[in-house]
């Protein structure tokens, strides 16, 4: 299934393509972040067509030369039983935005001005693999769910579920897992604008606050072409 992006620039500014940071070395363990990461999707070419389902990864970095991506997902999912044709790709999604015309200051001069859609996002590319193993689902749910437990004040293992009932989660579900083989990330972020209407962006989304739009405005202003953005 071909990416949708929510929304369509009328007059859309050009993406700037981001070269993704140096794959990590491997290591033993996949260091936690404050913000836990976004739900990606598996896409990949089946004798049906392409198929895509959402899914929350972790990041392995033994598994493979630039690492890999593991999850699991239903058995009643028919998409792990069609056979991969060629690569699979998993999107990755950063803060996305809605970005008005009116935070431009070009638009009192000229009204020359659209809405545009602001994002940061990662395309990873690579072999969809599945883990029809107990052991190893189990391993995997461990991972997930202690990086996502992790600051709670009462932090729910697997160990605490009754044995049989586990067994009966665990038949329920298989891994899967993209061995990654290349990475594509982008970043649309006001770039193309002069200084006024970045600063614009910027004071538009932190005053609207609603979803993403404080996140945005961080990348907006890191991303800056203006060294002196606010």
């Amino acid at each position: 299934m071909a990416p949708c992006e929510p929304a369509v620039d009328p007059l859309p500014e050009r993406p700037v393509r981001v070269r993704p940071p140096a794959l990590p070395a491997r290591r033993r363990r996949c260091p936690r972040t404050a913000q836990p990461p976004r739900s990606r999707r598996p896409d990949h070419r089946a004798p049906h067509g392409l198929q895509a389902t959402l899914l929350p990864f972790e990041y392995d970095p033994e598994g493979g030369e630039h690492g890999s991506l593991i999850g699991h997902m239903a058995r009643g999912n028919g998409h792990w039983r069609e056979p991969v044709q060629g690569e699979a790709m998993v999107i990755v999604h950063g803060p996305q935005a809605y970005v008005s015309p009116t935070w431009y200051a070009t638009k009192a001069e000229h009204h020359r001005v659209v809405p545009t859609w602001n994002y940061v996002l990662a395309h990873v590319y690579g072999q969809l693999v599945v883990h029809d193993d107990p052991a190893w689902i189990t391993a995997q749910m461990r991972r997930l769910t202690d990086r996502h437990e992790a600051g709670t004040c009462e932090p729910w293992s697997v160990d605490q579920a009754p044995a049989k009932f586990l067994d009966g989660q665990l038949r329920a579900v298989v891994g899967v897992e993209l061995v990654i083989s290349r990475i594509e990330a982008k970043a649309k972020l006001s770039q193309n604008q002069p200084q006024r209407n970045v600063e614009g962006v910027i004071a538009g989304l932190e005053a609207r606050g609603r979803g993403d739009d404080a996140a945005v405005a961080a990348a907006v202003r890191a991303h800056s072409p203006h060294t002196d953005a606010p």
